[in-house]
């Protein structure tokens, strides 16, 4: 009989604590580890080159096709699974690179455009307005970004608690131009959503050496203000600069327009922008890192 009593009070005993401490356990919150995570400017850099060797990267032309299969290739090789969207706009063949490393739910969306400019119509040389952009900074510095934090995310799931997407957009860069528009990679990619991001985030323009962000008129005020914070205490301050000075027709319209909160991190305030002139030489490793280390602290925070 003492066996007896000694085994129920032993389990009385037992249930009392697992009554007690279990509601506990199930309120506590599971903290991940924090890890300092830094992008590899110089890996950005030769993404950056890679596609402007390839020269411009104009929808249609062998560049383009070649710049689309390194986008791929890359975050395959990187664990990404990607989708490749054919779609058309205006009669136009769109391709869109979508990658994930999850599902589709409760996602962040970060995107740039791999395509560059027909024409160079703002070229100060009257006579190369009708030649292509190179795009190494307007085009190509954005996918060379995004690049790398693919590289970065994947070997770090761990200590990204958000679900990130990544989309390479084409035919962003080709308004006022006879049968084009302007952003109509995302606006075919927009009509055609059926599970909406959280939050969308477009890298513009963010390789020039003289590297001047302000906030974008149309943008989330929220996630701006984020991001703008997480760059000023990254030691950013005198490049991500929190006034308002450009309303700018990028990727992130067609997003805002269906009420996601979306922005885009642009510097507009490059000389080069729409010329021949816009080509490696007008870039910086430096710049890169930067834009990618305030977004993939963002991203991971």
């Amino acid at each position: 009989m003492r066996i007896a009593d000694n085994i129920i009070t032993r389990l009385v005993l037992f249930i009392t604590i697992y009554l007690l401490f279990f509601p506990l356990l199930f309120s506590l919150k599971v903290e991940r580890p924090k890890k300092v995570l830094n992008i590899d400017k110089n890996i950005a850099f030769q993404n950056l080159k890679i596609q402007t060797d390839l020269g411009p990267r104009i929808p249609g032309s062998i560049a383009h096709a070649k710049t689309r299969q390194f986008i791929q290739n890359q975050l395959i090789d990187h664990g990404w699974t990607v989708e490749a969207h054919h779609n058309h706009f205006n009669q136009k063949s769109i391709y869109n690179i979508l990658a994930h490393l999850n599902n589709m739910d409760n996602y962040v969306l970060i995107g740039a455009h791999y395509d560059s400019r027909i024409y160079a119509d703002r070229d100060p040389d009257v006579s190369k307005r009708s030649q292509p952009v190179p795009g190494a900074n307007d085009g190509a510095s954005g996918v060379a970004v995004l690049l790398e934090l693919a590289r970065v995310i994947s070997s770090n799931q761990f200590y990204c608690s958000r679900n990130i997407n990544l989309i390479f957009f084409d035919a962003e860069d080709n308004g006022n131009i006879d049968n084009w528009d302007w952003i109509m990679g995302s606006h075919v990619f927009a009509d055609n959503l059926t599970v909406y991001p959280e939050y969308v985030i477009i890298l513009d323009m963010i390789g020039d050496k003289d590297l001047d962000i302000y906030y974008e008129k149309h943008s989330s005020e929220k996630i701006r203000e984020e991001i703008w914070e997480i760059g000023a205490s990254l030691g950013y301050h005198d490049v991500f600069i929190p006034i308002e000075k450009y309303s700018i027709i990028d990727d992130h319209i067609p997003f805002i327009n269906l009420g996601i909160e979306a922005i885009v991190i642009i510097d507009f305030d490059y000389p080069y922008w729409h010329t021949t002139l816009d080509t490696i030489d007008k870039v910086s490793a430096d710049s890169l890192e930067k834009v990618g280390n305030t977004v993939l602290t963002w991203l991971c925070k």
